[in-house]
């Protein structure tokens, strides 16, 4: 039986080259994206498309019931991709601004988990894959909202993974480092005169979207599939860091390459 993943977030990025390669590798792929014209782009490449906005309760719960009704309530995966970034110092950042990034990031992706796993549950297999970031690992300055947004998305697949320990669903998090994709031109700066931008060092080992796709083919593939997968040489290098740095000391290193 062909297995159905369904993708958030597919206008560009790891999102749209997830879905290509995904169909190529046989699965029936379901793309969603916010915008019209971005829906139209996917279903002239032959994908079968939902419209999704994560932070909009109404517009999840369609989509919800959409994929419920397409895949005659079976799903095999569920790649919570889309996200996007707030970036700019903490007391520049309105409740409004916190707000949508928790909604986009973390609360939409809990509704849609939620209100899908009923496809998945009663088949005894299935996978379950977010995106995270090395910013779900470590935080810099000015990037304090989207760090907590990750923060919070890493420990909320912790607790789902053991919540779904038996059940046969796997749950995993993939952890980018610096990509070329439209996630930085789509950067929502509290303070548009002062944008934040990527440092030198992170320029010189960005990769491409491409670089995800290995890994997301272990997570959906392989027997057992692993809690996290950092991508990057640089979300490989923060990692360890993480775990072998002095707090003061690390706090030193990422102040002064932010």
């Amino acid at each position: 039986m062909q297995k159905t993943v369904l993708i958030t977030g597919c206008s560009s990025g790891i999102g749209l080259v997830a879905a290509q390669d995904l169909r190529n590798r046989g699965y029936r792929v379901l793309a969603t994206c916010r915008k019209a014209q971005d829906i139209d782009n996917l279903r002239q490449l032959g994908f079968e498309t939902i419209t999704l906005d994560l932070d909009d309760k109404q517009s999840v719960a369609a989509a919800a019931a959409q994929v419920i009704a397409l895949t005659g309530n079976r799903l095999y995966g569920l790649f919570n991709n889309a996200g996007y970034g707030v970036y700019g110092p903490l007391h520049s950042i309105s409740r409004e601004q916190f707000e949508q990034q928790f909604s986009s990031n973390l609360f939409g992706t809990h509704q849609l988990t939620q209100l899908l796993l009923p496809a998945m549950l009663p088949h005894g297999e299935g996978r379950i894959i977010q995106t995270s970031s090395v910013m779900g690992l470590i935080t810099t300055p000015n990037r304090g909202v989207y760090a907590a947004s990750k923060f919070a998305l890493e420990a909320w697949s912790d607790t789902l993974r053991m919540e779904l320990h038996g059940s046969g669903i796997q749950v995993s998090l993939i952890e980018p480092g610096p990509l070329h994709s439209n996630f930085t031109q789509n950067v929502q700066q509290a303070q548009s005169d002062k944008p934040v931008t990527n440092p030198g060092i992170a320029q010189r080992f960005t990769l491409g979207a491409e670089a995800v796709l290995p890994k997301l083919r272990h997570a959906l593939e392989s027997p057992r599939a692993r809690l996290r997968y950092p991508v990057t040489l640089v979300a490989h290098v923060l990692s360890l860091l993480r775990r072998l740095l002095p707090a003061r000391v690390l706090d030193k290193l990422l102040r002064s390459n932010s």
